[in-house]
């Protein structure tokens, strides 16, 4: 038995012909138009045959030999044309075809009596588009005739005259409407397209919507890798849907994500969709308020696409497959890294001082799925759950700078002290940094070994501690970045904290002791700071400054997804690494629980012979060996028992092979999540540094409690997307927002963010910003 295997046809089409998707192509000269189907010809028109030429377009999408968008694009017609085609064949046949004859179909919808109709309901203080919605007419229709005086006073129509030209224009809007107006708007040809004013001045500009660039030449080449990436490319477009994604991209480049992926990655292998294209798809994805991948089923791909220049946005196979393959490199703690080094060198030229602050805490993602991931103890659910445990570093503001991947069942102290050597790469010199965190890295060798790197410590003291005397107490205060004065109830002492059991070894801290007022609650500070390097004021105001690391986690949790799990792969954890023994645990508190059993008996022991040696006035008291014995006969079992346990507590190793411990233990994919983390990072900053532009830049009253929520409303905020080739530029002109003060805080806005003078990435295009005004 012979099997034909299955092959793509010959390309037998014209070599000047435009391709329709993978089986037909077109032909159009001066002669005509001609249709070839697998490289036969199909279809045949003369020169304006408008009628055969839509018949083969209509043809070619009812045989499914192509797509409807594909057809249209080579005809050259919308695809609201091409159905309207295809509903006229269906209804009336070959005739339904015909093309209409142009020009006006029957009289002006602008009469006299429309407009004074108009101009009567703008009496009545109506806006602009209740009147156009009223009217059955265009917003541009209605500032036009407002904006002509009546012919004369004579022929200005009276109130009554209005009312009654009213009522007869509201009854006759509903068959109007059926006529041909659609959606508020003058009936055009069925070939042109709605055009918006843009500029409210009631010249046409932009369409709206448009179709996006055709791609697909590119998508072609795409498909047999012939393409290394397709190159943004905007097509004009009022009203596009996520215009407000582009105010992202002036602090999108200040996070430094797309330039270290550059370095780190290289370029994707040969496809549609290059590296930077999909970085800022993740990032202006996760903005949009969908940070995992599945989340693009839930975003208009065409709209995405817009801001993105590309006719549609990648679809969630392509986003996994992408980013599945920057995983295989391993390199995500390099793109880490580099975007740290970038942070940090920013923050380096803004202000030296807070560059050099930084603050570590350690973050748990619960994991509910079915691999066998190690339990740790959840603080947010005050109870051990399977989790992966992940350290942030942030920065003096509280923006992430970087993070990594902890070892199940790290300290965070232990994970300090590993961390040490990338903070250090990550600053790029020896200048000495002031590292904040919680008591969870309380150790005081871990601080001695941090001074000795030039490191400052800042944390909690841990543990009991004598409180300061009530005469020590001065009040201080410290004037933020923000021009705020807080002031604190503190006082200054010297502490020296044993390095090991015995005490013989001890490391001395500066200890800033703060309290609400006199006798309330003292909480001790520990820094290696001296007080010339750091008052007393500032120390107290660095300290309650993690906060803002630990609002940072809770905003990306709500915003951002930060605990999703981007990948649910896993694999074995190494069996030979070192864990903690669990029977240790259970050995030290045998010894502990013998230890306090030998104390009471020897207390009751003891009590038991003084008794006996010390007898009433006149008496005696003889005491045997046996009654000896039978005193002490329970002290000397407990002395057994604790002899015992501390020869199996000698015994028992403190830490053990995994596979000994626990086997079978598995641990998540990290590199998916790395990466993911990068962008999620990059987003966050990118939200952070608008809402500070809004709060230094603008002049909005309610930036200090709002800024946040009306950088989310701009960021999915409709506008119109207008490209300038020659001109080298590409301007965002926003709608207006609901409120006035909201819009001319954006104004503001987009006259920083203009300044910044940044070009869309791939592309030589400056962005400008424009917001457009209430009229």
């Amino acid at each position: 038995m012979t099997v034909m295997t299955a092959q793509p046809p010959l390309p037998l089409a014209p070599a000047a012909s435009t391709p329709i998707g993978g089986a037909a192509a077109l032909v159009e000269d001066a002669e005509g138009g001609r249709v070839f189907l697998h490289g036969e010809l199909c279809y045949a028109w003369d020169c304006g045959d408008d009628l055969s030429r839509r018949l083969a377009a209509t043809g070619l999408v009812r045989i499914k030999a192509a797509t409807a968008r594909a057809v249209a694009t080579a005809f050259g017609v919308s695809t609201v044309t091409l159905w309207r085609w295809s509903r006229s064949l269906g209804e009336d046949g070959a005739v339904g075809l015909a093309r209409a004859q142009p020009g006006p179909k029957g009289p002006s919808k602008l009469t006299e009596a429309l407009a004074a109709q108009i101009r009567a309901r703008r009496v009545g203080e109506e806006s602009l588009a209740v009147i156009a919605a009223v009217t059955n007419t265009s917003t541009a229709t209605v500032r036009r005739v407002l904006a002509a005086e009546p012919a004369s006073a004579d022929q200005a129509p009276t109130d009554a005259d209005a009312v009654i030209e009213l009522v007869e224009s509201e009854n006759a809007a509903g068959q109007e409407a059926a006529d041909g107006g659609i959606g508020g708007f003058d009936r055009e040809d069925d070939d042109a397209e709605t055009e918006y004013d843009a500029d409210g001045d009631g010249e046409p500009s932009l369409p709206v919507p448009g179709d996006p660039a055709s791609r697909t030449a590119e998508r072609g080449l795409a498909r047999w890798g012939m393409l290394e990436a397709a190159a943004p490319v905007f097509a004009p477009a009022a009203r596009v849907p996520l215009a407000g994604l582009l105010a992202a991209l002036p602090g999108l480049a200040a996070t430094g994500l797309l330039s270290c992926a550059e370095q780190v990655y290289g370029r994707l292998p040969n496809g549609f969709y290059g590296l930077q294209t999909m970085l800022v798809e993740a990032v202006l994805r996760t903005l949009a308020g969908e940070p995992r991948a599945e989340g693009a089923t839930r975003v208009d791909p065409v709209a995405l696409g817009r801001v993105l220049g590309m006719d549609r946005a990648p679809e969630v196979k392509t986003i996994r497959r992408k980013f599945s393959l920057l995983a295989r490199a391993g390199k995500a703690d390099e793109l880490l890294a580099g975007m740290a080094r970038h942070h940090l060198a920013e923050a380096q030229s803004a202000d030296a001082a807070l560059a050099a602050v930084l603050y570590v805490d350690g973050h748990t993602r619960v994991y509910g799925g079915k691999a066998k991931i190690a339990k740790t103890h959840v603080a947010r659910m005050k109870f051990p759950a399977p989790a992966t445990v992940e350290t942030w570093v942030a920065d003096a503001a509280g923006d992430p700078v970087l993070v990594v991947m902890a070892e199940p069942g790290a300290s965070l102290a232990g994970e300090l002290r590993r961390l040490l050597p990338d903070l250090r790469a990550a600053i790029g010199d020896d200048r000495r940094v002031l590292v904040g965190f919680d008591r969870g890295g309380w150790s005081p060798q871990l601080f001695k070994d941090m001074a000795e790197a030039r490191f400052d410590v800042l944390t909690w003291r841990k543990g009991a501690a004598d409180d300061v005397a009530e005469a020590e107490f001065v009040d201080v205060s410290y004037v933020d970045d923000q021009g705020r004065t807080h002031t604190w109830n503190s006082a200054e002492s010297t502490v020296e904290l044993p390095l090991d059991s015995k005490g013989e070894q001890r490391f001395a801290m500066r200890q800033v002791t703060r309290r609400d007022g006199p006798g309330a609650r003292q909480m001790h500070i520990l820094t290696t700071l001296a007080a010339e390097q750091m008052p007393a004021g500032e120390v107290n105001f660095r300290m309650g400054s993690r906060w803002r690391q630990e609002n940072s986690f809770r905003y990306g949790r709500m915003h951002f997804d930060l605990d999703s799990h981007d990948s649910y792969r896993h694999g074995d954890d190494d069996p030979g690494r070192s864990v903690p023994n669990p029977a240790k645990k259970d050995a030290k508190n045998a010894v502990a629980a013998a230890r306090a059993r030998y104390e009471r008996e020897a207390a009751r022991a003891d009590a038991a012979l003084l008794e006996l040696r010390s007898p009433a006035p006149g008496q005696s008291a003889v005491i045997s060996n046996a009654d000896h014995d039978r005193l002490t006969a329970g002290l000397r079992a407990a002395e057994a028992d604790l002899t015992t346990a501390e020869t199996h507590n000698r015994a028992t190793p403190a830490r053990l092979p995994l596979g000994q411990v626990n086997p079978g233990q598995q641990v998540l994919e990290t590199e998916i999540k790395l990466l993911t983390h990068a962008v999620k990072i990059a987003a966050f900053n990118t939200t952070t540094a608008l809402a500070r532009d809004l709060r230094i830049h603008t002049g909005y009253a309610r930036a200090g409690d709002e800024a946040y929520a009306l950088i989310r409303q701009v960021l999915t905020h409709p506008g119109d997307i207008d490209p300038d080739v020659e001109n080298q530029t590409l301007t965002v002109r926003l709608d207006p927002l609901p409120t006035g003060r909201a819009t001319r805080a954006v104004a503001e806005l987009c006259e920083h963010l203009t300044d910044t003078q940044t070009r869309y990435p791939g592309t030589d295009l400056v962005l400008r910003y424009q917001i457009k005004s209430r009229r």
